[in-house]
């Protein structure tokens, strides 16, 4: 077993895709950079933090892109967004299998903030561009680094999202709720909370993933490989059944359920969800975690 936390974007490129056929367009050595932080005296990657190309997947071609959490978390800048727009761009016209987007990101830049949010939404448009032509979106998710701002709207835009359950995914980071409304409504430093709310075990349990995989390079590989002819069309009815999942969500566990005593939010939702014994699901396995998903 190889740990897809571990794993640097280009590890994973290397270990997820059939061996040597990933084709970096716009690799290290073009040095295509930011041109926003050199300016703020920021440290710069000659790959803008993105590595995207085209390669082989179970004999199929797809097109990829992998974020590296090691520079600037994943952070999405200008060039960063523009060379994921140009993946997406690029398979309109050549139709790969899929395109695999392995996400590991804490959103937007804060260097390039407008620049950043502007490319988010370019790839956005981009994405539902792609799905809208028939073109399989799948996004992995199990980086140290979890998957959010920015590029969690991305994520849940996709067709199929594959997560492992050390993975995270949220709109608003941890560090980003407390700074915003204090610790007493959210603690980032306890894990064991961050993991409850925004893991892989939790979104799978409450229908915000596909596919719930250990944190292995392989699980992650055949997850993607099952997933490759999975699309999911854009149609008024898929939205209805979005809304109908989400307003279920909302119902289940009424806000003044929520008592004193300190019980777990997450806990009580997975309960109201019909899930028995939920305190235990923390201390679960990924194969008894998958058996208990009611939605």
């Amino acid at each position: 077993m190889i740990s897809y936390a571990e794993c640097s974007a280009r590890e994973r490129l290397a270990l997820l895709l059939d061996p040597g056929s990933f084709h970096e367009w716009l690799p290290p050595s073009e040095r295509v950079m930011s041109p926003h932080l050199a300016q703020l005296g920021v440290p710069s990657a000659f790959d803008d933090g993105v590595a995207v190309g085209r390669a082989m997947l179970d004999g199929r071609e797809v097109f990829a892109a992998a974020q590296e959490g090691a520079f600037m978390g994943g952070g999405v800048g200008e060039v960063h967004g523009a060379k994921l727009v140009g993946l997406l761009q690029r398979a309109l016209r050549d139709r790969p299998a899929a395109v695999l987007l392995l996400a590991e990101s804490g959103g937007v830049r804060l260097h390039e903030a407008n620049a950043g949010l502007i490319a988010v939404s370019e790839v956005m448009r981009a994405l539902l561009d792609v799905r809208a032509a028939g073109i399989p979106v799948l996004v992995l998710i199990g980086g140290a680094n979890g998957c959010f701002g920015g590029m969690g709207i991305v994520a849940r835009c996709a067709d199929y999202i594959v997560m492992s359950d050390v993975g995270r995914l949220a709109m608003s980071g941890p560090e980003v709720i407390e700074a915003s409304h204090g610790v007493d409504e959210f603690d980032s430093r306890d894990r064991a909370l961050v993991w409850r709310t925004t893991g892989g075990k939790h979104r799978w349990l409450i229908g915000d993933c596909d596919a719930l995989v250990e944190d292995d390079v392989a699980a992650f590989r055949a997850a993607a490989i099952a997933a490759i002819g999975q699309s999911s069309p854009l149609t008024l009815a898929a939205l209805e059944q979005e809304h109908a999942l989400l307003t279920a969500r909302l119902h289940a566990l009424p806000a003044d359920s929520i008592d004193s005593a300190g019980h777990d939010e997450a806990a009580l939702l997975w309960s109201a969800l019909g899930i028995a014994d939920a305190q235990q699901v923390p201390e679960l396995s990924v194969e008894a975690v998958r058996a208990l998903r009611t939605i």
